[in-house]
């Protein structure tokens, strides 16, 4: 059990067995030749700078960004600021994720049931679409416990959950605002275009980046995500198409330099009732 939270360390506390996870590090050599260990500790409560001296073979081998680990140390001041100079370091087999990393506000239970609520106000097939998609029980797990990013917007567990969640509100404001949107196409991109940062972060290494972020990235991801369901349900092609649209806006928004702004919402929006009034169909 966490006997203390980052917040609430002092100058002089003694810490032993105190679980934290590792920020990041660097291990360093002294000038006569000492390997030592600088670095960030955090827990749910913020962060704080560490040292260990003499850093032994066995924690050298292991120690890197995002491991789970038990510290044993004391709390002092160092150029005028608090940080923690470690004795003892191990791994944390068993560590209570809840206690080292921050989370959403709101409770997991209710937003599960709000999702489960917008996927079953689409129609068909964008609900049999998104439902094999994000509810499918394995993948939920990890869309429900991700963050939306590692510093920016919503970056705790739950945050893409809790980010995909507000976006959806606002495109069914804006169903509502323009007369001429798809609705059920809206919503259903809303809610798929972020899915993949569930595969980019590994919130078991203090939300960096899992093999998959790295060499794929959160938006191809979720494009072949869709295309791959799509397959397997059969009968997707255009719908599909669409959904890959809404889920690149994003990566086009910073090729060619647009603002993501509000101010651009009603420009962005009205742009494909020019479409729609041509005779053609368009994808909204």
């Amino acid at each position: 059990m966490k006997s203390f939270f980052i917040t609430n360390i002092n100058v002089g506390d003694e810490l032993e067995n105190e679980p934290f996870l590792i920020q990041d590090s660097i291990l360093r050599e002294t000038k006569d030749g000492r390997p030592y260990l600088l670095g960030t500790l955090r827990d749910n409560t913020g962060q704080i700078a560490f040292v260990y001296w003499d850093i032994p073979p066995y924690a050298e081998s292991w120690v890197a960004t995002g491991s789970a680990v038990l510290i044993t140390g004391r709390a002092v001041r160092y150029k005028d600021a608090l940080q923690i100079t470690i004795t003892d370091m191990n791994r944390n087999l068993e560590p209570t994720l809840a206690d080292l990393l921050p989370a959403s506000r709101r409770p997991r239970a209710e937003m599960l049931d709000e999702l489960t609520e917008q996927v079953a106000s689409l129609g068909e097939p964008w609900q049999s679409l998104v439902a094999h998609l994000l509810l499918d029980e394995a993948f939920l797990r990890e869309f429900a416990d991700a963050p939306a990013a590692r510093n920016m917007h919503h970056a705790y567990i739950g945050g893409l959950m809790e980010h995909t969640l507000s976006m959806a509100k606002l495109a069914n404001m804006l169903a509502e605002h323009y007369p001429f949107v798809n609705r059920n196409l809206l919503l259903a991109g809303t809610l798929l275009h972020d899915m993949g940062k569930a595969i980019e972060y590994d919130i078991s290494k203090s939300f960096s980046f899992s093999e998959d972020g790295r060499l794929v990235g959160h938006i191809i991801r979720a494009v072949v995500m869709v295309e791959k369901a799509a397959a397997e349900l059969g009968n997707f092609p255009k719908t599909s198409c669409a959904i890959w649209y809404t889920s690149l806006l994003p990566i086009m928004a910073r090729k060619n330099g647009a603002p993501r702004g509000a101010q651009n919402v009603g420009s962005n929006f009205a742009a494909p009732d020019r479409f729609a009034r041509q005779p053609r169909a368009g994808l909204f």
